[in-house]
């Protein structure tokens, strides 16, 4: 069984920092793509970042680049997402996902795995 868990998430200020980190279990972790969609209150879920399978290539959303690093650990099961210089328009829930194909796509329908998600919430 397929568990993506996130953790990290709480509540900052604008300007601060928040670490996010999802651990896999039951899937071979170098073998998926990683990412990160959310959600914010009353709208869609969207695209934040992703990671290739070496993580030698990374994509974002053009609100978060220079901002947030999406990472990963192979040999931990983990991928992170380091967010900086917040802004009360990040708030949303954060869900880790995986996918099995090798490119990265921005697509939420074609994440094959998703985790539980967790609350980022940023004050102004």
């Amino acid at each position: 069984q397929v568990q993506l868990v996130e953790s990290g998430g709480g509540s900052v200020q604008a300007g601060g920092s928040l670490r996010l980190s999802c651990a896999a279990s039951g899937l071979t972790f170098s073998t998926y793509v990683m990412g990160w969609f959310r959600q914010p209150p009353g709208k869609e879920r969207e695209f934040v970042a992703a990671i290739s399978r070496t993580g030698g290539t990374t994509y974002y959303t053009d609100s978060v680049k220079g901002r947030f690093t999406i990472s990963r650990a192979n040999t931990k099961n983990t991928v992170y997402l380091q967010m900086n210089s917040l802004k009360p328009e990040d708030t949303a829930v954060y869900y880790c996902v995986a996918d099995s194909e090798v490119v990265i796509r921005t697509d939420a329908s074609r994440y094959d795995y998703w985790g539980q998600g967790t609350q980022v919430t940023v004050s102004s």
